[in-house]
């Protein structure tokens, strides 16, 4: 936002706006919080909502460097000028930085609640996977169990009956003499 916008929210002179920034400049160092426009970028913002003449009555016309705030250019505002609308923006400000900080702390003990029942979970499916794997291994020792005693049964009863001859076997007929 540029600096007689604010002026106009903050309910203070444009020239109490840039007093103020300049006396707490070390506070607006920096691109995140404020830039200077220079000539060219403030003759073409002021082009964008005017038709481009001079206005004739005093003070209208901008003479003076440009400020144009960053969101947080505009907080840092809050705190250094004196009207009673900066004052209540600055408070709103700080009982929005606790909030937020509360709201983070509540964030982080339920991220730390449910990373522990995340990881009760884990543990509770890798047991059942152990047990799981132990009963397999259980059922497949018993079925190596069965099939080796069904082989025997096999064999052994293979070995007891006598072996039938493969073909056709023509009756025996006895005769009577």
């Amino acid at each position: 936002m540029l600096d007689n916008e604010l002026a106009d929210l903050y309910g203070v002179e444009t020239k109490a706006l840039k007093r103020a920034v300049r006396r707490n400049i070390e506070r607006f160092t920096g691109e995140d919080f404020m830039i200077v426009l220079s000539p060219q970028e403030a003759e073409r913002l002021r082009s964008r909502y005017q038709n481009g003449t001079m206005n004739k009555t005093r003070g209208e016309n901008i003479k003076y460097e440009q400020f144009a705030f960053t969101e947080l250019g505009v907080a840092m505002l809050s705190s250094v000028l004196k009207s009673n609308t900066a004052i209540e923006i600055n408070r709103n400000i700080m009982r929005a930085f606790v909030e937020l900080r509360r709201l983070t702390q509540l964030a982080a003990a339920s991220y730390q609640e449910l990373q522990r029942e995340i990881n009760d979970v884990k543990e509770y499916i890798e047991d059942i996977l152990r047990d799981q794997n132990d009963i397999n291994e259980a059922h497949g020792a018993q079925l190596e169990a069965i099939s080796m005693a069904i082989s025997e049964l096999q064999s052994q009863k293979r070995q007891q009956k006598p072996m039938h001859p493969i073909g056709y076997n023509a009756p025996q007929y006895q005769h009577n003499d």
